[in-house]
């Protein structure tokens, strides 16, 4: 049984605008800015003096880098330091899209940005639960 699930969405969501802070995570816009720079990950940590698994770690959303790798980052990729963090200021507007999405296709992608954002906001709480448990366990009420 096909359950439609309301969600919001507004006409850039389902027109490509696929690097705001809404539909990309901080990994998402370094992988999309180092693709356009026409760099792979190897040459990319090769060029910052990294190892290839802290890239993979900062594409991957397991990990940000520290403030200084951030400013080399943005020179690197040449995209702002700003729109690497929030996705505002100057980045990349996304894939070019030779063929208009079909409405079955851009509904899925409405859906699974939803997906996303909602499982992102569940990563978040269950964060404040584990914070909330380890106090409870250190110090126990009497």
């Amino acid at each position: 049984m096909d359950q439609d699930i309301p969600t919001e969405n507004t006409d850039a969501e389902t027109d490509g605008d696929w690097y705001t802070a809404e539909n990309s995570t901080f990994g998402d816009r370094l992988a999309g800015a180092r693709e356009a720079a026409g760099m792979s990950r190897e040459q990319l940590a090769r060029r910052m003096g990294l190892k290839v698994s802290t890239i993979d770690k900062w594409e991957e959303d397991l990990a940000e880098p520290r403030a200084n790798r951030l400013q080399m980052l943005s020179g690197l990729l040449g995209v702002s330091l700003t729109w690497l963090l929030t996705a505002r200021g100057e980045g990349l507007e996304g894939p070019a899209q030779d063929e208009p999405l079909s409405d079955d296709l851009r509904s899925a992608l409405t859906e699974l940005r939803q997906v996303r954002t909602d499982l992102m906001r569940e990563a978040d709480r269950v964060g404040i639960l584990e914070k909330r448990l380890r106090r409870l366990l250190k110090d126990p009420a009497p």
